[in-house]
């Protein structure tokens, strides 16, 4: 599950749409409008500066809705779900909602197949959407949830046959899109991108109406572009990740211009069985929930899909591996919380964020 963030500007927002004085002098506008709504599991809230644009609401609905009848996998005759309950061959123009095939595109879909493909390859498999089967095994996925009590290695071992990216291959035959499993028992869950391409989609909404200034979140899934309602950078906060932690306890805040952020993190979405803790956070190398320091990986890019994929990918790999991937990937940065030996936290990011926050560190 990822970490929910605590928007600082939100602790304000009643005042400053009401008129109420800022610190840093700059007028704050009244047309600022707030959406909120359910999407995906969990919320959305958009805030953005209304420029006489009517009925806003039902556009965000209608195109969060269509993104869940191709993604989600607890809609039983979504576009994944159809595709997961397949055996070899599943043609992607096929009407998610009657089946019919009336070259329905399945757009939203496709676009989720690719840029999960692409991490996957980016970041040497520690970011694979074909987990889902080890995702339902260990309780946290789409079937009845449960607690594994005792875990069954051979079964762990044998659901590996169905892990890895290369098992699902897209083709395109006269003007058919078709998706081909290496065995029936592949499935796929675009959880760990689906939320951050929504906050996407409804940036570009946004953008298309003529908005200038907004922010986006879905779930804590993070788009900010222009200003806020106070006239300067949107503010966002990252949590302490700490099991019990509230939501609003921030680790530190972050100035976010024209940029995305998400943050992945163990410490809200786990079980505990006889003393074991099980975490959501698979490793589709060895089968099992990931276990290493890292606490919470918060990602920085240029869209919301790209920073909530390689978010997760980060928490799977550890600090070790993490921060040198993101000091090399271009348009990314992040900033790593993870634990120390003596149950403390440490903090470290990668050097494009060095000043904006060498000034917590002085």
């Amino acid at each position: 599950m990822k970490t929910l963030l605590h928007f600082i500007f939100l602790a304000l927002l009643t005042g400053l749409l009401s008129g109420c004085g800022s610190p840093s002098g700059n007028a704050i506008s009244s047309d600022y409008q707030i959406l909120e709504g359910e999407t995906m599991g969990t919320y959305y809230r958009v805030t953005f500066d209304n420029p006489g644009i009517e009925e806003v609401q039902p556009k965000i609905d209608s195109i969060l809705r269509q993104l869940n009848l191709e993604v989600s996998t607890y809609i039983p005759q979504s576009t994944i779900s159809r595709f997961n309950r397949a055996d070899s061959l599943f043609n992607l123009n096929t009407n998610p909602v009657d089946g019919a095939a009336d070259t329905y595109p399945n757009d939203h879909f496709i676009r989720n197949f690719k840029a999960a493909l692409e991490v996957y390859h980016e970041t040497e498999g520690y970011f694979d959407a074909t987990v889902m089967p080890l995702v339902n095994y260990w309780g946290f996925g789409y079937t009845e949830k449960r607690k594994v009590a005792q875990v069954d290695s051979l079964m762990v071992d044998s659901l590996l046959q169905y892990v890895g990216m290369e098992k699902v291959e897209l083709q395109r035959f006269d003007d058919t899109d078709l998706l081909i499993k290496a065995f029936p028992g592949v499935k796929l869950d675009f959880s760990a991108v689906a939320k951050g391409y929504g906050v996407d989609l409804v940036g570009q909404l946004l953008s298309d109406l003529g908005v200038q200034h907004f922010l986006v979140d879905i779930g804590g899934e993070a788009l900010a572009k222009g200003k806020s309602p106070r006239g300067d950078i949107w503010n966002l906060g990252i949590n302490v990740p700490k099991e019990g932690a509230a939501v609003d306890e921030i680790q530190t805040t972050v100035p976010l211009k024209d940029r995305a952020l998400a943050t992945s993190g163990n410490y809200r979405n786990y079980y505990e069985v006889e003393g074991q803790k099980y975490s959501h956070t698979i490793n589709a190398k060895t089968g099992y929930p990931e276990r290493n320091t890292l606490l919470s990986a918060s990602v920085f890019a240029d869209d919301c899909m790209t920073a909530d994929a390689y978010a997760t990918a980060f928490m799977t790999m550890g600090i070790e591996k993490a921060k040198p991937m993101a000091e090399s990937l271009a348009g990314i940065e992040a900033y790593f919380i993870y634990g120390l030996p003596d149950g403390g936290m440490a903090v470290t990011y990668t050097q494009g964020l060095k000043e904006l926050f060498q000034s917590n560190d002085e």
